[in-house]
């Protein structure tokens, strides 16, 4: 038993040493590279390659799907993945290393904004030829990026601050219906709000203000959470924000202004592709430099000892309080953008289930981690669409892997990690 755990053992470290030894000297640059000629591949053969392996059609989310309801589908979707997304992206950046290498310094002289603003570009450019392929694909990647700034708003408050808050749906509730009611009212026929009061051309340029307004109203409500909850110590803000997220879905659930119970539609379709990614990216900047400032070392503080900290003159009151509603800004941005993209939005889609798949994203990325929040979010969303054939049973199969992770990696996947961004796009040489 002790040989095989040894051999077991040296074959992971093998494997790991392997993949080092592999990556080892490719930037940032270089994976972009290869995943862009990846996605043109896919785009130009990748039909009739499909038809070739007898698939149906292109698999949607890497041959997941058409595995899990076509068994005998599975070698010809793994060799689609492996012809069209693995052997591409790895040679390509391995054979590119080292022009790449030389490319990232350049722009780095040339200074941190041109260089992100091409890393940037180069990822918005990978995810809009993949999405292009499908709908499908689109819409599960707008509802990706969503779940990402709801994972990172979330992970302000339950990782960095140190309390335990369920009241992220009841923000996104709110924010998804102050956006909707703003973008509906002023520039849809409606049968509730009536005619359009500005022409519908115009709307666009007024869609980041009903994010605002969305962001602003879920930071108001989070006053009514914040103002009582800070003032005891304790579980009492989970309890206080848990009844806080069931008021909120049946005070909408009781406006019949907003449709009541029957949801509230007709939202114009301005959520597109672009403007999700732009601020979720502009999310994932703002989110960052938050928890690295000043105010996100004073909630470590607060964090780890409240008392300590208040002693050192850390405002701990002021800086809890900073700290709750500035994530629930972002989860009412967040959800102003999602009833966008569904152009429909409902109270009972805002409960348990939702409060459940948040957590679920945060934990399972890990704590203290703008890192662990965006593979949380990632992984969860996908693994969800992927394990959809499955139906029931994948509410067996997510609980069980988050119970792993839980006994395995107790703060998540990647905890306590800082996102340098210097360090993720200099050259590797």
């Amino acid at each position: 038993m002790d040989v095989t755990s040894d051999k077991l053992t040296a074959g992971k470290k093998s494997l790991a040493s392997r993949w080092r030894a592999f990556s080892s000297g490719v930037p940032l640059l270089g994976w972009l590279l290869g995943a862009l000629v990846a996605v043109l591949l896919e785009q130009f053969i990748g039909t009739p390659l499909a038809r070739g392996m007898w698939l149906p059609k292109v698999p949607v989310l890497f041959g997941a799907v058409i595995m899990l309801k076509k068994p005998f589908l599975i070698p010809s979707a793994m060799a689609y993945v492996l012809l069209i997304y693995v052997l591409p992206i790895g040679m390509i950046a391995r054979l590119s290393a080292a022009f790449m290498n030389r490319l990232a310094a350049k722009l780095l002289d040339g200074g941190m904004i041109l260089s992100v603003l091409v890393h940037i570009f180069l990822l918005y450019a990978i995810l809009h030829i993949w999405s292009g392929m499908s709908d499908y694909r689109l819409l599960v990647l707008k509802l990706t990026l969503i779940a990402v700034m709801l994972t990172l708003s979330l992970n302000v408050i339950n990782g960095y601050m140190g309390e335990f808050s369920c009241s992220h749906p009841g923000f996104m509730a709110l924010g998804a219906y102050a956006a909707s009611a703003f973008t509906v009212l002023l520039f849809t026929n409606d049968r509730l709000f009536g005619e359009a009061l500005l022409p519908q051309v115009i709307g666009p340029f007024f869609f980041p203000i009903a994010l605002i307004l969305g962001g602003l109203v879920a930071a108001l409500g989070a006053l009514v959470v914040a103002i009582p909850s800070f003032r005891t110590r304790g579980d009492y803000l989970a309890i206080i924000s848990l009844a806080f997220m069931f008021i909120v879905k049946s005070l909408i659930e009781n406006l019949e202004v907003v449709g009541g119970p029957r949801g509230l539609g007709q939202q114009p379709d301005w959520a597109n592709l672009p403007v999700v990614f732009g601020t979720a990216v502009l999310c994932i900047w703002i989110i960052n430099n938050f928890v690295r400032s000043t105010m996100g070392k004073a909630l470590n503080a607060v964090r780890d000892n409240e008392m300590a900290a208040d002693a050192m003159t850390v405002n701990t009151r002021r800086t809890k309080m900073l700290a709750f509603l500035f994530g629930a800004f972002w989860a009412g941005v967040a959800g102003g953008l999602f009833a966008h993209v569904l152009r429909y939005v409902n109270p009972g889609t805002f409960g348990l289930q939702k409060l459940a798949e948040v957590l679920a994203m945060v934990y399972f990325g890990g704590l203290n981690s703008v890192y662990g929040s965006i593979v949380g979010a990632c992984g969860i969303s996908l693994l969800g669409e992927a394990l959809r054939p499955l139906e029931l049973y994948k509410w067996i199969i997510i609980p069980l892997l988050l119970i792993l992770v839980m006994i395995f990696r107790p703060t998540g996947l990647i905890a306590f990690k800082e996102f340098d961004v210097k360090k993720l796009i200099q050259p590797k040489f």
